[in-house]
């Protein structure tokens, strides 16, 4: 691994999202990391790195990999040339698969931004044992889908007791705006019903089970929360799914936990019309002529520009409990789809590249692979990890 090349690629660099991640590369990668921009158009790399170079110099000299998702040689020799692959090129059920599989025969670490849950279990039943022979880490929802809330709750878990039941509720609160891959992303899962219950099912049944424990991520029904002074409109999204998949792989989680994943939100009316909102979005991704309709509202590539984006924000706040103690904690950023996004996915393939992290292989979570380093690397970057009050 330390012979090849490259120590990070940045795959689909020219996107909205790609470009965003490129810019904090530029801004805070260390100066002895050897990276690069890979993308299918070279004059758009070109353009990037101009534009790079305008905050770093040194950025002058990138190399610049030009590689399309579909062109399966090209990719697996970029993959061979990494020891980390960061992409953001979605949705990922379309497009993600061969540099996956990629990366698993290689035994190159992969980063994406994923929220797409039938994705990772297809990749998680086919390419799963690959990584694990090859070493691979395979890294799927390595931005708001699902970093804060996987390492939330270890936060809050490890202000816990150990060795007894715990319970842990998340309730996320967010004001942003979304771009056209984002949206491509959505319509695409919310489509796929069935795939992905299909998809959920089989990795049920393949999946090792942690042995002596209980692990739990309901979906719950919306509730009050004293502790946050919120209402809760359960999350279908994969978070929960990834923070049980945290728990079960991390004893620290205790012999009986249990996740649930809430929208937070401060008025019972809007929390009813939240519900009616998702239900009708569901609904008319089901007909292909309103989900082409809804496509056509923001074409992938167009996002919110910089003024929106500073005045976005998330934090969302787990209430913990467990032997007797409670404790409410915080993780708290900036926009979060796409500036911490970016920043997530990029501090993400660093920490991959450069920590010292535990001996993990296969289709891992964030938790999992790189916990408390990558906590300590977010905080540095700015975002928040705090008690907010322990009783």
């Amino acid at each position: 691994m330390a012979e090849r090349p490259y120590d990070l690629v940045l795959f689909g660099a020219t996107g909205f999202a790609g470009a965003l991640a490129a810019e904090y590369l530029a801004a805070h990668a260390p100066e002895d990391c050897r990276w690069a921009l890979a993308g299918r158009s070279t004059a758009k790399l070109e353009r990037l790195r101009e534009r790079l170079t305008e905050i770093a110099p040194g950025c002058a000299a990138l190399p610049l990999l030009q590689a399309d998702i579909t062109d399966h040689a090209a990719v697996r020799a970029l993959a061979a040339d990494a020891r980390v692959v960061a992409t953001t090129v979605g949705p990922y059920l379309t497009y993600g698969e061969p540099l996956v599989a990629a990366c698993a025969e290689a035994g190159t670490d992969y980063a994406d931004i994923s929220g797409e849950p039938e994705f990772v279990d297809r990749m998680y039943l086919r390419y799963d044992a690959t990584a694990r022979r090859s070493g691979a880490r395979l890294m799927h929802a390595c931005g708001f889908d699902v970093v804060p809330h996987d390492l939330g709750v270890r936060f809050t878990v490890e202000h816990l007791p150990q060795g007894v039941p715990l319970r842990v509720d998340g309730f996320v609160r967010s004001h942003g705006a979304i771009s056209g891959g984002t949206l491509a992303s959505a319509l695409t899962s919310a489509a796929r019903p069935l795939g992905m219950v299909r998809a959920a099912r089989e990795r049920r049944r393949t999946e090792p089970r942690p042995d002596g424990r209980t692990v739990r991520a309901s979906l719950g029904v919306p509730v009050r929360s004293g502790a946050t002074g919120v209402w809760g409109v359960p999350l279908p999204t994969l978070d929960p799914q990834m923070v049980a998949r945290s728990a079960a792989a991390l004893e620290r989680y205790g012999p009986d936990f249990r996740y649930r994943h809430y929208a937070g939100v401060k008025r019972l009316p809007v929390a009813v019309g939240a519900v009616l909102g998702a239900g009708t979005a569901f609904a008319l991704a089901q007909v292909p002529p309103a989900r082409r309709l809804l496509s056509s509202r923001l074409a992938p590539g167009q996002g919110p520009g910089p003024q929106r984006r500073a005045r976005s924000w998330f934090a969302v706040r787990f209430v913990g409990r467990g032997g007797g103690r409670q404790v409410v904690t915080e993780v708290r950023g900036g926009d979060p789809g796409y500036d911490e996004t970016a920043k997530m996915l990029a501090e993400s393939a660093l920490c991959l590249a450069f920590d010292d992290l535990p001996a993990t292989s296969g289709q891992v979570t964030p938790a999992v692979a790189m916990g408390e380093a990558l906590t300590a690397r977010l905080r540095q970057a700015g975002v928040g990890f705090r008690v907010v009050e322990e009783s």
